[in-house]
């Protein structure tokens, strides 16, 4: 019953070892990394795009090699363990012929790839990438973020490459470093090198290891990343040193300066609810509940449902309609919350600062008369223009249950959330 519930407290929340941000962030897919890391002179083994089955084979039978990898471009882990809606195994396969390319890519393209994190829906995937094989001497692991609790960005690195990086932490925490960064300056010449000595490179490795580490943190503060993951980090035997396999998320509230990068935005990987809200100023994540949320600030919002588990409720949503929401965007918020079978009551829970109470009410009326909500609705009002608000709820007519305690409107939701 929690699965959804913990997975959007654990978005909100610090990871262990390291503080992460919110998860308010793009994401791009793999080719588009690369071309990102490439454009900052970050190795990476040769890799091409392709959005239809013909032009995977005309990419592979041009591209100097018959030893390739074909990845399908989806923003999911565990896409070489995923499974397609058709049924085949696989979204990482090892091409050695044009032919072969086309056929896979035609297995690939248009179909919905199924991983452990993509939730039994999948993602639809609309473009694969060809990539060169390079078996690596030896692999890494290199990611630059945010860490809150020391106040700077970090460069987290470990010996113990390819593989998922919590398993690492959990079993052999020694294995990995965690370097704080100078904002401004990133890490020195001299730092980045004696990190590639710690971590074991090769001599002849280590100054190309130092030059990545320089320059992954260049991008992520030119870009306003968020995270840039490198896993694997490649050593070969002659001394390259290549990022294999790259995930970038990168600042929402970055995009008006970060123009080029936004555009490189799928929103076909998004849930489509998500994407509309967005287009309102809504906050939305949609969970496995039945208790549909309307609630202004994330802060209140995580509180809201604390409190909605406390009296044995469960979430359908978390919804943050933000301070500068108008009736308009109330109404979608509540379409929203109704597009869901599941939903069985609604909990209103505002708070009014910048928000005000009286435009939620206005709002909550116009959503409660043009959708004829029918299922229980229950609202707490506090704050800025809460009598006027009150009042317009009582002369509207209509059958909503206010309450001025959180403890005692959650309860109320929760019950009609049952009883419906």
């Amino acid at each position: 019953m929690l699965t959804g519930y913990r997975a959007a407290r654990s978005a909100l929340r610090p990871l262990k070892g390291v503080s992460a941000q919110q998860k308010r962030n793009l994401s791009i897919h793999e080719y588009q990394s690369v071309q990102l890391l490439n454009s900052y002179g970050i190795p990476t083994p040769k890799a091409v795009p392709a959005f239809s089955a013909d032009e995977a084979e005309s990419v592979a039978k041009n591209f100097g090699k018959d030893q390739l990898v074909i990845k399908a471009q989806v923003l999911a882990g565990g896409r070489g363990k995923g499974h397609f809606d058709s049924g085949f195994q696989g979204g990482v396969q090892m091409v050695d012929s044009p032919a072969q390319a086309k056929d896979y890519a035609s297995k690939m393209l248009g179909h919905k790839l199924i991983t452990k994190q993509t939730g039994a829906g999948g993602r639809i995937c609309n473009a694969v990438m060809l990539a060169e094989r390079m078996p690596p001497q030896k692999e890494f692991y290199a990611a630059v973020l945010n860490d809150r609790a020391r106040g700077s960005p970090v460069l987290v690195t470990s010996s113990q490459g390819g593989m998922n990086i919590e398993d690492v932490a959990h079993n052999t925490p020694e294995a990995i470093i965690t370097t704080a960064l100078d904002f401004e300056n990133g890490i020195s010449d001299g730092e980045a090198l004696d990190l590639a000595k710690k971590l074991g490179f090769q001599e002849s490795s280590q100054k190309n290891a130092a030059d990545t580490f320089q320059k992954l943190y260049t991008i992520f503060k030119e870009k306003d990343a968020t995270q840039i993951e490198i896993n694997p980090l490649a050593e070969l035997s002659d001394g390259q040193v290549l990022c294999m396999d790259a995930k970038f998320g990168f600042d929402d509230n970055a995009d008006f300066r970060q123009k080029d990068v936004f555009k490189l935005r799928d929103t076909t990987q998004e849930d489509p609810q998500e994407v509309e809200a967005a287009e309102y100023g809504l906050n939305f994540i949609k969970l496995d509940g039945d208790i549909g949320c309307l609630v202004n600030g994330a802060g209140l919002a995580m509180a809201t449902m604390d409190v909605l588990n406390l009296h044995g409720g469960s979430p359908a949503n978390f919804l943050d309609v933000g301070g500068g929401a108008t009736a308009d965007a109330v109404k979608k918020a509540f379409e929203l919350l109704l597009s869901s079978s599941n939903v069985k009551s609604i909990f209103v829970n505002i708070f009014g600062g910048i928000m005000r109470c009286d435009v939620i009410a206005e709002g909550i009326i116009k959503a409660t008369k043009e959708l004829e909500l029918s299922i229980p609705l229950v609202v707490r009002l506090q704050g800025t223009k809460e009598a006027e608000a009150k009042k317009m709820i009582k002369e509207s007519g209509l059958k909503i249950f206010p309450f001025d305690g959180l403890d005692e409107a959650a309860a109320k939701a929760v019950e009609a959330a049952k009883s419906g």
